[in-house]
């Protein structure tokens, strides 16, 4: 699944820079709603990235663009594998990846197969 987002002046830092947060955030949320619609009877949450690495910075103005493969599921978790990129120009140099996993979970909060 590809979403894209555009920064804008509110998603930046005192240096002018988006803030790496307001990218986790895009990323969590663009990869929850891949496994939403992969697994429409699931309730999921997120249990981790494998790695949070910025390649680096973006400015304002800058459309991103957040694609979510989903790469392993498990009896009770799935995980999808992500990638920010600029633009959609420019795949050889990514400004974010990582790998997002989400387990299902029942009404009490306990895990539940998928």
């Amino acid at each position: 699944m590809k979403t894209h987002r555009l920064v804008m002046p509110g998603d930046l830092n005192q240096f002018g820079y988006l803030f790496g947060g307001k990218m986790l955030s895009w990323v969590d949320e663009a990869c929850w709603i891949a496994a939403s619609l992969d697994y429409p009877d699931c309730q999921f949450v997120t249990v981790g990235m494998n790695k949070v690495e910025f390649h680096h910075g973006v400015n304002e103005g800058v459309i991103l663009e957040i694609d979510c493969q989903r790469c392993s599921k498990g009896e009770t978790s799935v995980t999808y594998a992500v990638e920010v990129n600029q633009n959609s120009v420019d795949k050889s140099a990514p400004i974010f990846s990582t790998q997002v996993t989400f387990v299902n979970v029942d009404a009490d909060g306990c895990k539940r197969s998928i």
